[in-house]
C-alpha cells in the first residue's frame, strides 16, 4: 500500500476540511442508536422488541426519506437541501425524549425520513474534490475515519444513558447534528463539477458501495439506506440522458437467479448485524455494564476494518455464501459471553468476516450484472440491505424480551445460517441441473 497517498490527499486543503467536518457531523449519529435503546428500555420501560422496532422504524424512513433529499441536493444546491434537516434535528430530537412510546415511533420515522444527509454529502463531494486515483483513497479515508468515529460515539451515548441522562443526551444530539449541518451549508463543499465528469456518477456509485463495504457493522444502518437512491438516482440520470425524459421503461431481464442469491446475502447480513448490534447492548444492560458498550464496538468495528483490508488482499474472491455463512455461526458463540472483556473478544471473529461479506457481494453484483443496468442493481442491492437491517433489530429483541439477552445473537445467528444453507443448497440443485441438460 503507498501510503503516501494519504499525505498527498489530506495536503489539500477542501478534502482535508470536508473529511474533518464530516468526522465531526457524524459523532452525534454515532450515539444515537445505543441513546434511542437505552432511553426506550430503561427510562419508558419498553423491551427490547419495542427498541428493534423503533429502529426499524427510522431506517425505513432513513430509506424513504434519502431519495428526496438527493434530488434536492441536486437541483435546490447544498444549502437549500439542508434546511429541512437542520430544522428536524432540532426539532424533533429535543421532542422525543420527552413523548411516550407510541408517539415516539412516528416521531422517530419523521426523524429519519429528515435526517441530515451527511454519509452521502460527504462521499458525493470527495467524488468531485478529489479525482483520478485519489477517489479511491478518499473513499477509504473517509470509511476509516466514520469507523473510528463509531468506535468513540456508542461509548459516550451508553454513559450519558446509564447515568440517567437519556432525555438530555437525545436532546443534544438532536441540536448538535442541527449545528453540523449549520457548518455544511457555510462551508457549502461542491457536489457537482463545473465541467460535468461522464464518469463521475459512477465514481459516487463507487463511492457509496465503498461506505457500505467498509460499514462495520455500527454504521450500516444508514450507509445501506443510503446506497439504493444513490444508486437509483445515478440510473435515472443516464436514462434520461438517453432520452427518456418522460417515460422509465424498466427491465427485470437482469434480475436472475444469481442476482437474487446476492440480495438474499445482503438481506442476510443486515439482519445479522443490526441484531448483533441490539444483543450487544442488550447483554451488557442486563448485566449492569451498559457503559462498557463503547468497548465491545471498539473490537467489532476494529476486526471488519482489519477484515475488509486483508479480504482486499486476497487474489481469489471467495463466495459470499460462505463468508454470511461463517459470519453468522461464529455470531452465535457471543450468547456464551460472561463479561465485557469475553463479549468483546467473541465478537472479533464474526466482525472480521462483516466487511469481506459486503465486499465479496458488492464483487458479485458487479460481476453478474451488465454495467447498464448495474445501477440500477445496485439500488435493490441496497434495498436488500435495509430490508435486512429494518428486520435484525426487531427479531434479536423480540427473542431477547421473551428467553434472555443471549438468545438475539442465537437468532440472527441461526436466521443468516438459514438463509445461506437454503442459498447453497438452490445453487447446488441449479448446477446439476445444468450439468444435467449439458449433458
Amino acid at each position: 500500500m503507498n501510503f503516501a497517498l494519504y499525505r498527498e490527499l489530506l495536503a489539500v486543503r477542501p478534502i482535508r476540511r470536508l473529511l474533518l467536518v464530516g468526522m465531526i457531523a457524524r459523532i452525534p449519529h454515532s450515539a444515537a442508536g445505543v441513546l434511542l435503546t437505552l432511553h426506550i428500555v430503561l427510562t419508558l420501560g419498553q423491551g427490547y422488541a419495542a427498541a428493534g422496532a423503533a429502529a426499524a422504524v427510522m431506517t425505513i424512513g432513513i430509506a424513504l426519506g434519502a431519495p428526496w433529499r438527493g434530488r434536492r441536493v441536486d437541483t435546490a444546491g447544498l444549502r437549500k437541501a439542508l434546511i429541512p434537516s437542520v430544522i428536524s434535528e432540532a426539532v424533533i430530537w429535543s421532542v422525543v425524549p420527552h413523548v411516550s412510546y407510541e408517539l415516539l415511533l412516528p416521531l422517530v420515522f419523521v426523524g429519519g425520513l429528515l435526517t441530515l444527509p451527511i454519509f452521502s454529502v460527504v462521499r458525493q463531494s470527495l467524488g468531485v474534490l478529489a479525482t483520478g486515483k485519489q477517489r479511491r483513497t478518499a473513499f477509504a479515508l473517509d470509511a476509516i475515519a466514520t469507523e473510528l468515529v463509531f468506535m468513540i460515539g456508542p461509548a459516550v451515548g451508553a454513559v450519558a444513558a446509564t447515568s440517567g441522562h437519556s432525555v438530555l443526551g437525545l436532546t443534544v444530539v438532536g441540536l448538535a447534528t442541527s449545528v453540523s449541518g449549520l457548518f455544511l451549508m457555510w462551508f457549502n463543499p461542491p457536489t457537482r463539477s463545473v465541467f460535468p465528469d461522464a464518469g463521475l456518477e459512477a465514481e459516487e456509485l463507487e463511492g457509496a458501495e465503498a461506505a457500505v463495504v467498509a460499514a462495520a457493522p455500527a454504521h450500516l444502518q444508514e450507509a445501506a439506506a443510503e446506497l439504493a437512491p444513490l444508486a437509483a438516482a445515478a440510473e435515472e440520470r443516464r436514462q434520461h440522458g438517453s432520452g427518456l425524459r418522460h417515460r422509465v421503461i424498466h427491465n427485470f431481464s437482469w434480475f436472475t437467479a444469481a442476482v437474487a442469491a446476492v440480495f438474499a446475502v445482503a438481506a442476510g447480513a443486515g439482519m445479522v448485524l443490526s441484531g448483533t448490534d441490539v444483543g450487544i447492548v442488550a447483554a451488557l444492560e442486563r448485566t449492569g455494564h451498559q457503559a462498557e458498550i463503547g468497548l465491545v464496538f471498539v473490537f467489532w468495528c476494529g476486526a471488519s476494518v482489519l477484515g475488509g483490508l486483508l479480504y482486499g488482499a486476497m487474489h481469489r474472491p471467495v463466495s459470499p455464501f460462505l463468508l454470511l455463512l461463517g459470519m453468522s455461526v461464529l455470531t452465535i458463540p457471543m450468547a456464551f459471553a460472561a463479561d465485557t472483556w469475553t463479549l468483546s473478544l467473541l465478537s472479533l471473529l464474526p466482525g472480521l468476516l462483516c466487511a469481506p461479506v459486503l465486499s465479496a457481494a458488492s464483487e458479485k453484483v458487479a460481476e453478474v450484472v451488465e454495467e447498464r443496468r448495474r445501477g440500477e442493481a445496485m439500488g435493490w442491492y441496497g434495498s436488500a440491505l435495509t430490508a435486512g437491517v429494518a428486520l435484525g433489530a426487531p427479531l434479536a429483541g423480540l427473542f431477547i424480551d421473551g428467553v434472555g439477552p443471549s438468545t438475539g445473537f442465537v437468532a440472527v445467528g441461526v436466521a443468516g445460517a438459514a438463509v445461506c444453507l437454503l442459498g447453497l443448497v438452490l445453487q447446488h440443485r441449479r448446477r446439476r441441473r445444468r450439468e444435467a441438460a449439458a449433458g
